[in-house]
């Protein structure tokens, strides 16, 4: 038996769903609120009911990783390593696969044979509603599975296709997914201790481009143009060939270097719209400014480990497209520019989720974003700002009756390709900073200018010294907040918990494995697959990935001592 330690909202989101009957529930929570938390408290006491298979999809590659690592801190092991093609190791409860990977015809197939009856937990379960794929993957696959736990950290409608195992409720804005349970970035600030305010310093500018027809177009972020004209102006301004994102960066990079001068350890994020971008603004923040930024995109293999490195050292920044965007856990994020085309607003809030994680022991956590000053985006941020604002204010004491135009699009403004391949920037300068914030005498105001030239101090701190910081962490003595759940053998038996989960030793056992093998090869003169299939004879074990760890062992010991002998003759 083992206690695990929840927060209030995640006690009773919990409680609620160990009394919902149905297969289906839907917890949408603020991220940094420790929705990983409480979906595997769910598992554990679902699986201590009955043994089941437990299964985690997430939307990432790295998020697999995340899971596992997450699991095993809580007493459950998940292989983030399945394929198709293999069953469950004996020594492990589940698996954590992709919402791509479940897109593959075999893949669903099997999957589907082995979550019959068993746990699922789908996270961020907008992404079933990204690819017609995708959907019909996670339909195929969990069909038949006996509790199905669905997690979002943004609330989403529905557009052509509903996702699955989703109940909708009409509304005025449409379709809106049903949550079971709902937690929210200002409850989770009033509760204090687990998420942080957010500020958004919108910059504007004046930015010159040459459209497609050859026409040259200037415009501010306060003007009113076309979709397309946004769309342009937008990219405009996040060119590199202009001066409004270098303008941005030293900004954001002061801001950084004053939060740094009391956190060391504090980091910074750049969003870029792709990975030709990201790497000219890290080669920008390196050759200019002289700091170091690291890069992660989707086709670099060691991505993965990049951010989980990241996450631990005290690099200044990190640029990336997409891979930060959701789920990824960095609390010491305290910097961001948002310098991405992508302007829904479910994206926006995920980015910013990045920002909220909350870091016990610190004082004073205040994060800033930085992003253009165009509508949509301003939009975004105004509803995020709110919900502080109402937080770290007296009730009363603002205009309640504030609300951005709601005749703002809050989606991606989709361009004619033949249109943007003849867009060309001519030149981009950033003008005004503006802050979200509440004037002196209680009043709402749009916001504060501030002329490019002030210090960090002015456009950060200083500019927020009247805003409270959060209340303190929520303490209680209350004994329905601990948790005693029971500890959950696999089919090997109970696994006793150590510093490296059972995915990790298996995966260094799984290389070194490999490593013996090629020596062999090269000793021997066999091909792979004889001297691969020799080593499971010696070792007894039928295939290697649904061997356990006890297996993989044998097997590296054999082989090690077969490679002695032929050392020796």
């Amino acid at each position: 038996m083992s206690t695990v330690n929840l927060r209030p909202w995640q006690r009773s989101a919990f409680n609620l769903f160990r009394k919902t009957a149905g297969p289906d529930y839907l917890a949408v929570a603020t991220p940094g609120a420790g929705k990983t938390t409480f979906a595997l408290a769910c598992a554990r006491a679902e699986l201590a009911d009955e043994n089941r298979p437990l299964i985690v999809v997430a939307p990432t590659s790295h998020l697999k990783i995340q899971w596992s690592r997450a699991a095993h801190r809580m007493g459950l092991q998940l292989d983030p390593d399945w394929s198709p093609g293999e069953g469950l190791a004996r020594d492990v409860h589940g698996l954590v696969t992709t919402y791509q990977q479940l897109a593959i015809g075999h893949a669903a197939k099997k999957l589907a044979g082995i979550s019959a009856e068993g746990f699922v937990i789908l996270d961020e379960i907008h992404h079933a509603g990204y690819e017609k794929a995708w959907g019909d993957g996670v339909r195929k696959s969990f069909g038949h599975a006996h509790k199905r736990l669905s997690l979002s950290g943004t609330p989403f409608r529905s557009d052509a296709a509903q996702i699955p195992f989703v109940r909708y409720d009409n509304t005025a804005e449409g379709e809106l997914a049903h949550a079971d349970y709902t937690y929210g970035y200002a409850e989770a600030l009033r509760d204090g201790g687990v998420v942080r305010p957010v500020y958004f310093p919108r910059v504007d500018g004046e930015m010159e481009w040459t459209s497609a027809t050859g026409d040259t177009v200037s415009a501010n972020f306060q003007d009113e143009l076309t979709n397309d004209q946004s769309s342009m102006r937008l990219r405009t301004a996040l060119s590199l060939e202009g001066e409004w994102m270098p303008a941005v960066l030293k900004k954001a990079n002061d801001q950084l270097r004053n939060i740094r001068s009391e956190q060391r350890d504090a980091g910074g994020l750049v969003i870029a719209t792709d990975q030709d971008h990201a790497q000219q603004i890290a080669l920008l923040l390196r050759d200019r400014f002289c700091v170091p930024a690291d890069v992660v995109v989707s086709d670099d293999p060691g991505a993965s480990q990049k951010i989980a490195e990241f996450s631990e050292n005290d690099r200044p920044w990190l640029v990336s497209v997409r891979m930060v965007s959701e789920g990824v856990d960095i609390p010491r994020l305290r910097v961001g520019v948002f310098a991405t085309t992508t302007s829904t607003e479910l994206f926006f809030r995920q980015a910013v989720g990045r920002f909220v994680r909350w870091q016990a022991g610190r004082p004073s956590q205040k994060a800033y974003v930085y992003i253009p000053d165009d509508p949509r985006l301003r939009a975004h941020a105004f509803t995020i700002a709110e919900a502080r604002r109402h937080v770290l204010r007296p009730p009363g004491t603002g205009d309640d009756e504030f609300k951005p135009d709601d005749g703002l699009e809050n989606r991606a403004v989709e361009v004619d390709i033949e249109q943007m391949s003849l867009f060309s920037v001519v030149a981009s300068t950033a003008t005004d900073i503006t802050m979200h914030t509440v004037g002196e005498d209680g009043k709402h105001l749009d916001g504060i200018d501030f002329e490019m030239n002030f210090s960090p101090e002015d456009l950060g701190m200083v500019a927020y010294d009247a805003e409270p910081d959060p209340p303190e962490p929520f303490f209680s003595d209350d004994p329905l907040l601990g948790l005693d759940l029971p500890e959950i053998p696999t089919a090997a038996g109970l696994i006793p918990l150590g510093s490296m989960s059972v995915a990790e030793i298996k995966n260094d056992l799984r290389t070194r494995n490999a490593h013996v093998a090629k020596r062999l090869v090269d000793i021997t003169g066999w091909d792979h697959a004889k001297v691969q299939g020799e080593m499971n004879r010696l070792a007894g074990v039928n295939r290697v990935a649904g061997a356990t760890n006890e297996q993989l062992s044998r097997r590296l010991r054999y082989a090690e001592s077969w490679l002695r002998r032929l050392q020796r003759t």
